[in-house]
Order: C-alpha cells, then structure tokens, then sequence
C-alpha cells in the first residue's frame, strides 16, 4: 500500500471526514487516519458526533419523546394507552444500529471517492510526515503534501468528579444507561447536560441540574433563555444556576455530592452522574517534537482565519482550533481547506453559523443577540411572534415559544435571528439565509410561507419588526 498522499487528514470526525471526501473529490490522492473503535470492536468511522454525540442523542430524544407523549399528551387527541413501559435495552439498541448505520455509511463514502482509511492514533512528525500506530500495536508512516489535524474534542473531566464509567459519567456513558435511573444528577445546563437530562427526564428519572453560571443559557437572547427556563421546570427539570460543585463521592452505590449555592455548601445524593461542563480541543499526542505547530493555553491549534497553522502545508480544523465546536462548522472548514488545498476559493462565515439545543422546545438562532447589539452600542429593532398564534403549532399541541428577528435600526438588515419553540432547528436556517445574503426584515416580511405552517411565525415576526404584523397586537 502506498504510504505518499496528496492529503493525509488525521481524524474522521465531522471535519475531517469532510475534508478527506472534498479533497479526493477534487483528483487529490488522499488517506485519513481514524482510531475510534465500535461497540463491536470494529473501527467506526465519524467521530464524536457520529459515534456518541450528535447522532445517538437524537436518536434517544426521539425515542424519550414518543414514550413521553404518551403518556401526557395522547389524552388530548383521544388516544388510551394504558399502561406504556419503556424497554431501555431496546431503545438503545436502536440507538446503537442507527450510529453503526451511519459510521458505515462514511466508509462507504471512503471507498467511492478512493479515500484510503488508516485505522490508529495519527502523530504528526516534523517534516509532514505522520505515524500510524494501528491497533495490532504495528506503526505506519505516510507522507503528505498537506496534513489536516482534525483531532476534535475530548470531554472536560472534573478533579473531583472523576468519570468511572459507572456512576459518574460523561456522555458516552449517559447515552448507554441500562436502566432508567431513579435520580440523575447532572453537573452543567449546557446543550449536553439539557439534551440528556431531557432523555432520561422523559423517561422517568429525577433530574438536578446544577449550572455554575448565574444566568441560564447565557450564550442565548436572554428572552429565548427566560422562556426555555420556564417550560423546562414545567416538565420537572430541576434547574439550580449559581450551584458550584465541589465535591462527588461514591457510596455505597451512590453519588454524594456537595454544591454551594452562593450562601451555603447543599447537599444532594443521586444514582447517577453526568458531568457535562463542555470539551476540550483532543490535541494530546496529536503533535511530536519540532512540527513547528503551535497550541493556545486551551490545547487548541492555533490557526489563522482560513485554518492555516502557520506551517507550511499543515491545516487544522474543527473542534481542535478555535470557535464554536459544531460539527457543521466543522463540516465546512473541513471543505473549504480541501478546496484551498486544490487552489479554489474557501470561506467560512462564522457570523451566520446557526446553534441548535435539541430539547422541548427547541432552542435555535443564529447571529447576533441583543445582549451583544447592546454591549457594541448597534442601534437595532426586534420583531417576535408567538407560536400560541401560529395555527400549525396549536393544531400539533405545541404553543409554546416564540420567534424574534433583530434588524439594524437603519439599513433594515437582519442581524439576527432567535427561536425557541417547535421545530425550531429547522426553521433558524430561514434567518440563517437572509442574512447570508445580506437580506433585510423587509426581504423576509415579502416572502410569501405557506398557511398553515410553522414558518408562518417568522412571516409574522418578520413584519413585527415594522409594527405591522397582522396576527398580533403591534
């Protein structure tokens, strides 16, 4: 097997994957090098998302959903289900085909666009070169024109709450519960710590929440947080902000944990853990001695605007370099570097990547928030509209939450967009859209959306913004 490529990406994550398919699509002689291993043993390729992130999450919410809607909202339309169980076994056993569905589905996709896979841990070596240590403990080493680190992202491990696979867990571990757990602690009110506490929530646990942090989802418009909040305690979620872990314990089958929340040390014992207070750049071991790449204070490869480390021919990309770790942002640095790499144009707009919580509701936006439009003295407009009165929504049983769209005062060009509701994760690109295009609230407001459909409130919300909605009182 040759063991000289045009391309050498390290890493089939979101990113890499993308890049290593771009790349070889172009007629670049490309090999991408992954370590991860399936339940089965077998390697699988896709990386965080794929494997124990964005995919089996979903896969499980959905499945959490179905069981939660019968019992609570089944009633309303007419509907008896007596007595619903939940078999955990069988549904993270539909998790598990799903994941094995779709990691091989990306080596299908290396085998049509001729991308050779390397199975092992990837190191780069002075001079662009990079060793493969393979799972049988044997080491190869190939040789690229260009090197693509996409290593991604590790979990952040507390020094007091440290993962033992059991109790406390991170989100592997918590997307493979054998059993529902009578109470679930969860440490961080982040995308993770929500998502999975919603699961498990759903499906009958006990779920606290601690967030260090004051604010709740302070990274969100404060209005999109305050309503997320609201219907979250309304499904039970126990929510504490400004709850500081300090210790967790195992005893006797069980997780004692002492928090302080700001005037006193609490204390709380739950079955199980989930520490989810976010991820770190994987950067450890990814560089030898003398490459010449360089990491920040947070582990990240430092790179320029277009993912260039600053040594000739090597690229980073992803989780393991700076901004928003997304796999769809990773997805297009992953593209945009193979396309540079060929001597195409390639960009990412980091101003128009949209964030998605996959909870009920959804929360979604892209852009600005008016908390940051403030802090930058931008003077703006808003314009919402409620889902209560938006015919589709309340036809589904699903009123809560609303749209907001932020314009400039002046030239009318959105700014951003914030939802939080039904279905939202795929309304948000409407807003992600417009403003790609530089498009104004006007632009939105004049585009005809079909009736009865959710995209109804961002029609409404849209013309909000000039006082001049018709379903609500401007």
């Amino acid at each position: 097997m040759s063991t000289e490529f045009d391309v050498v990406v390290i890493g089939a994550g979101p990113a890499g994957y993308h890049a290593a398919i771009r790349a070889a699509q172009l007629g670049l002689k490309t090999a991408c090098i992954d370590a991860a291993l399936g339940k089965d043993g077998q390697p699988a390729l896709g990386g965080t998302c794929l494997r124990v992130g964005c995919i089996p999450s979903k896969a499980l919410l959905d499945s959490s959903r179905q069981y939660w809607n019968m019992q609570h909202l089944f009633g309303e339309h007419g509907i008896t289900a007596d007595n619903a169980k939940i078999d955990v076994g069988t549904m993270v056993g539909r998790k598990d085909k799903i994941v094995k569905q779709f990691t091989g589905g990306i080596a299908a996709l290396f085998k049509a666009n001729k991308v050779t896979p390397f199975y092992g841990f990837g190191q780069l070596q002075p001079g662009k070169r990079v060793t493969v240590k393979q799972h049988d403990g044997s080491v190869v080493e190939l040789t690229g024109k260009h090197v693509v680190l996409a290593a991604g992202s590790d979990s952040i491990e507390l020094p007091f709450a440290k993962f033992d696979g059991t109790h406390i867990v991170d989100n592997v571990g918590a997307l493979d519960f054998a059993a529902v757990p009578k109470r679930l602690g969860v440490i961080g009110a982040g995308v993770i710590g929500l998502e999975l506490g919603s699961v498990w929530k759903r499906l009958g646990a006990e779920v606290t929440i601690l967030e260090a942090m004051p604010d709740f989802l302070g990274a969100a418009d404060a209005e999109v947080s305050r309503v997320a909040l609201k219907e979250f305690k309304k499904q039970g979620l126990d929510i504490k902000l400004g709850a500081k872990l300090g210790k967790a314990e195992v005893k006797n089958g069980e997780v004692h944990l002492t928090y302080n929340d700001g005037k006193a040390d609490v204390q709380l014992t739950v079955d199980k853990l989930l520490v989810a207070v976010g991820r770190k750049a994987a950067s450890k071991g990814l560089l030898a001695d003398g490459t010449g790449v360089k990491l920040n204070e947070r582990g990240q490869i430092e790179v320029d605007a277009h993912c260039r480390t600053g040594v000739d021919g090597i690229w980073a990309v992803g989780d393991c370099v700076r901004g928003p770790m997304l796999a769809h942002k990773g997805f297009e640095e992953g593209i945009a570097v193979a396309e540079m790499i060929a001597g195409l144009p390639g960009h990412v707009n980091f101003d128009t990547i949209p964030w998605v919580i996959y909870t009920e509701p959804e929360i979604a936006w892209v852009g600005k928030t008016e908390q940051q439009l403030k802090a930058e003295g931008v003077e703006y407009k808003t314009g919402s509209f409620p889902f209560a009165a938006v015919g589709r929504a309340v036809a589904m049983g699903e009123p809560a939450g609303f749209v907001k769209v932020i314009a400039h005062a002046e030239t009318d060009r959105v700014l951003g967009m914030h939802l939080v509701g039904v279905g939202v994760s795929e309304l948000v690109h409407e807003g992600v859209l417009t403003m790609e295009f530089h498009g104004s609230a006007e632009d939105l407001a004049r585009i005809c959306h079909a009736h009865p459909t959710l995209s109804e409130a961002i029609h409404d919300a849209a013309m909000a913004v000039d006082k001049r909605a018709i379903h609500k009182v401007n």
